[in-house]
């Protein structure tokens, strides 16, 4: 395996990423679309999720196929960016066919992230501006760090973001991740270095090498001991490979494996921890046995990966609670 060319879920041909922020309020949002509608699914580890249309995405459900992903800060106030994307999708004629009533199918998930620095004192939502505006801005490069869904994002010591990485596995089949992190946890040791850092690949973040010395019996979370709750990392792996809705589900499980190498800890019982599955469809499985556990592991991989590359990325903004991972420990 080895990543795509440009080492964004978009090297997966047929998708898109757009963001939008609003930096006064320390907040965004982050849209997965597709050039048609994709296979999609999810699986939900956290004790504290916050969803848009996600018991549409089970097997035994009617819909089987999605229009766009949604990832928004904002807590329970960002479910509303998905309206924003539907209502866009919708004006373009982009959706499900009701007798001719078109219902864009638009799942989506959020993070907590009010209680940032931000300014919160918005008398409307914002939101539903940051979805449209996410959707508008949609293309195969997009940035990462303090940017759409991470732009407010946070860890226990550092400040989260955006992150995004890709595979290309032996058999032709391509595979990305997309996660906003912004977890109860840490992703990092005392020195900086990346619990991910077994499956880095190429430096991209940092080479600084795995985590050699700590405390296995220590809970590692020094932000939020005294107001837990602003948490949750919520993330999209998606594959050219054609796979069912119940295979594309197993995929979103085996993904999860990558948010446990990367936080420490995840899924815990504030966080909202939630991952999305898409499949374009684009590409046969070779053996329908093997195919789907390879895909399995490059998913967990692309995800760890994922998350530390949203960490490395962010950037420094007035009024920022806690140091940037560069600000930090840049100069090791």
């Amino acid at each position: 395996m080895k990543p795509g060319a440009s080492n964004l879920i978009t090297d997966v041909a047929g998708l898109r990423v757009g963001n939008a922020e609003d930096h006064a309020v320390k907040t965004g949002a982050t849209v997965l679309v597709g050039d048609a509608p994709f296979v999609a699914a999810v699986h939900v580890m956290g004790g504290a999720p916050g969803t848009r249309e996600t018991d549409l995405l089970a097997p035994d459900k009617l819909v089987q196929e999605a229009n766009a992903l949604v990832l928004s800060g904002g807590s329970a106030l960002g479910l509303d960016a998905g309206s924003g994307v539907a209502d866009a999708l919708r004006a373009a004629r982009i959706g499900f066919d009701v007798r001719g009533q078109i219902v864009p199918i638009v799942p989506g998930a959020i993070l907590q992230d009010l209680t940032n620095g931000g300014d919160k004192t918005w008398s409307e939502n914002p939101y539903k501006r940051l979805g449209r505006a996410a959707l508008a801005s949609a293309a195969r490069d997009f940035a990462l760090g303090t940017a759409g869904a991470g732009t407010g994002a946070t860890v226990a010591d550092v400040k989260g973001g955006l992150g995004s990485a890709s595979l290309v596995l032996d058999n032709g089949l391509s595979i990305g991740a997309l996660a906003a992190v912004n977890a109860e946890g840490t992703a990092i040791g005392p020195d900086g270095r990346f619990w991910a850092a077994h499956w880095e690949m190429d430096g991209e973040f940092g080479g600084l090498g795995p985590i050699t010395e700590f405390d296995p019996g220590a809970m590692p979370v020094t932000k939020r001991s005294d107001r837990p709750g602003n948490a949750t990392t919520i993330a999209i792996v998606a594959t050219d490979a054609a796979l069912t809705q119940a295979q594309l589900t197993r995929l979103a499980v085996a993904a999860h494996d990558g948010m446990a190498r990367a936080l420490v800890p995840s899924h815990s019982l504030f966080d909202g921890d939630l991952v999305f599955a898409a499949a374009t469809g684009a590409k046969p499985l070779t053996d329908p046995i093997f195919d789907p556990l390879l895909l399995g592991h490059a998913a967990a991989t692309c995800l760890a990966r994922a998350i530390a590359r949203g960490i490395h990325a962010a950037t420094p903004a007035p009024g920022d609670l806690l140091p940037t991972w560069t600000m930090r420990f840049g100069a090791i």
